[in-house]
């Protein structure tokens, strides 16, 4: 999969690009809805014997328009994005800097400048996608603005559970810690990355040597608390337990939030390694333990439930 990254105004020529099915959406999470406006427009392209894409933006729009929102959280990072995408098999990604220049383009100017001068000749979004300024452009009115320059194709909302799937009810289920729930709404775990950096080094003498994950700021955790997990090392799939909070039982009153992963029946050093968290249930909220051995007791009660659960899996 090819990326690339524009800002208004870019300065691709049309006949240099190829013709090109494209999806377009922020598509924050890749969730199964926005799964099938994707996988609609590579089935389109490979009828048409043409390049697929996704159009999507960075940051989210909220950090622009909206002037108390400095730092968003996102579902998908910029980077899990683009690795979802090039497993849907898509040809070329297009990454729209959202900036307040852009946000003032009016439907016609958006629609000019980055479907028709992106050669887009088959355009699939979303029922409820809009585009150009106040989201004045939408997916029932954009035949006011294609000039006959390409075609279209609606996808309508995809349900579970009788309610629209969508990237503000995963938000809630993270918040919640359904990770259960958000696995069937994404139709994968969901997934955290970061790098192993050194951290206290209590739980070598608790018996419990775990990693301390560095998690990007923008990335999305879920609720505090154990979890089952999957870690991925080096392409290699481990099982183990997770905590995300404070160790409210050595520190009190601290506020920024560590993530410890200990990974079973594992020994060799982790320090400076990328590790992929796959979070599978929810098992329990942090807790404040009286003493040392009575922490050691709750960490044992976890891994022998959780050893259960993904035995069951």
């Amino acid at each position: 999969m090819r990326t690339i990254e524009l800002t208004y105004p870019h300065s691709l020529h049309m006949e240099e690009l190829p013709k090109t099915v494209s999806a377009i959406g922020f598509f924050d999470g890749i969730h199964q809805g926005h799964q099938k406006v994707i996988t609609t427009a590579v089935r389109e392209a490979e009828e048409k014997e043409m390049d697929s894409a996704v159009i999507t933006f960075h940051p989210h729009p909220s950090v622009v328009l909206k002037k108390d929102t400095q730092q968003i959280q996102y579902i998908t990072t910029l980077k899990e994005k683009q690795d979802v995408l090039q497993e849907l098999g898509v040809d070329r990604l297009y990454i729209i800097t959202f900036n307040e220049q852009l946000s003032k383009l009016s439907p016609q100017e958006f629609i000019n400048h980055f479907i028709v001068g992106l050669h887009i000749k088959h355009l699939v979004a979303g029922f409820d996608y809009s585009f150009g300024y106040k989201g004045k452009g939408n997916m029932n009115n954009i035949s006011d603005y294609s000039n006959g320059k390409f075609t279209w194709q609606k996808v309508e909302q995809v349900s579970l559970d009788e309610e629209k799937i969508s990237s503000t009810r995963i938000r809630k289920e993270l918040k919640a810690g359904n990770v259960d729930k958000v696995y069937q709404l994404l139709n994968r775990p969901y997934q955290s990355a970061g790098m192993v950096i050194k951290g206290a080094q209590r739980g070598r003498e608790l018996g419990y040597p775990t990693a301390n994950i560095d998690v990007p700021n923008d990335s999305l955790l879920p609720r505090q608390g154990i979890y089952a997990v999957y870690v991925w090392v080096k392409n290699q799939r481990y099982e183990g337990m997770a905590n995300i909070g404070t160790n409210p039982t050595f520190t009190e009153d601290r506020q920024d939030v560590s993530v410890e992963v200990y990974i079973f029946d594992y020994s060799n050093d982790l320090y400076g390694e990328e590790l992929i968290i796959e979070w599978l249930n929810y098992v329990r909220p942090e807790e404040r333990f009286d003493t040392v051995e009575a922490l050691i007791n709750g960490m044992k009660e976890d891994e022998q439930e959780i050893r259960s659960y993904l035995t069951r899996e």
